[in-house]
């Protein structure tokens, strides 16, 4: 297949790295994430995230969502499960504040042969393979990586390389989002960025009983009567104001599990006092 000088080159029965050249440079691409989970929908998410990708016209470009909620909802499994059901590979990039704009697009290694081989980033991968982009905790991004895809966010859907010198198109499919946590220790981003990342889709906590089926699909390992107790001392914390976030819950859940095998006296009180943080108990 041939699009905007792009071919995706044959891999090479000696290696099972998938190449693909783009006007004449060949760039080395990274593998999609197996994010195999469960997503259990409220709230309408899926239906939110599904509208936000889609095309009304070959025109029109996509727009580039930013799901926004505390840490520990959810907010990268919902995207993994869109993409899932949409039947595309799916690219996971964690932002940190020391990514540079090269991370985000190509990166030059030396092999052991000393050849200077071009590697494609996990965005850019998405895009030269119809993928979805994941661009996690995107707010803690400092502002020279996000001017580097600002082309790719709006109808240009490109990003260039200075250091391959090329300029890369994204494939029809191409689809992006960024996961934000609500906290405050982030950058601000800056306006030309923000008008780029629309619609803002916020994940808040699911109801409690959606939490109870959260919980029973996740910890299948765990004994009916320890969860049972889990979802008894996590209620009464609510009752005091007490919010924990999913990732919480299941996290003491399954080492509450782990001290039972192992012996340990009154696991779920151990669990608690190691797993929920202190300060708000």
């Amino acid at each position: 297949m041939v699009q905007l000088g792009v071919k995706l080159a044959e891999t090479r029965r000696e290696s099972p790295i998938n190449r693909v050249d783009v006007s004449g440079v060949d760039l080395v691409l990274a593998a999609p994430d197996q994010h195999d989970v469960e997503w259990l929908d409220f709230d309408h998410c899926v239906q939110r995230l599904e509208a936000a990708w889609l095309r009304l016209s070959p025109k029109e470009p996509p727009l580039n969502p930013r799901v926004i909620g505390e840490p520990g909802l959810g907010k990268t499994t919902l995207a993994c499960a869109v993409a899932r059901k949409l039947g595309q590979p799916v690219y996971i990039f964690q932002c940190t504040m020391d990514t540079r704009p090269e991370d985000l697009i190509v990166t030059p290694v030396l092999t052991p042969d000393r050849r200077v081989e071009y590697h494609a980033s996990s965005v850019v991968s998405a895009m030269l393979t119809g993928g979805i982009a994941v661009l996690d905790e995107g707010n803690r991004m400092p502002e020279r990586a996000w001017a580097s895809l600002a082309p790719l966010m709006d109808d240009r859907r490109y990003v260039e390389s200075s250091i391959a010198s090329v300029k890369i198109p994204a494939h029809p499919k191409f689809r992006m989002c960024v996961t934000m946590n609500q906290d405050a220790s982030v950058y601000e981003l800056p306006g030309y960025i923000q008008s780029r990342l629309k619609p803002r889709i916020e994940i808040v906590a699911p109801p409690w009983e959606m939490q109870e089926q959260i919980l029973r699909l996740k910890c299948p390992q765990v004994d009916a009567e320890l969860l049972a107790g889990v979802f008894k001392l996590l209620k009464s914390r609510v009752k005091r104001g007490l919010h924990d976030s999913t990732r919480d819950m299941l996290s003491l859940a399954q080492y509450a599990q782990k001290l039972e095998i192992s012996g340990v006296n009154d696991p779920l009180k151990r669990a608690a006092e190691q797993v929920l943080e202190k300060s708000r108990e």
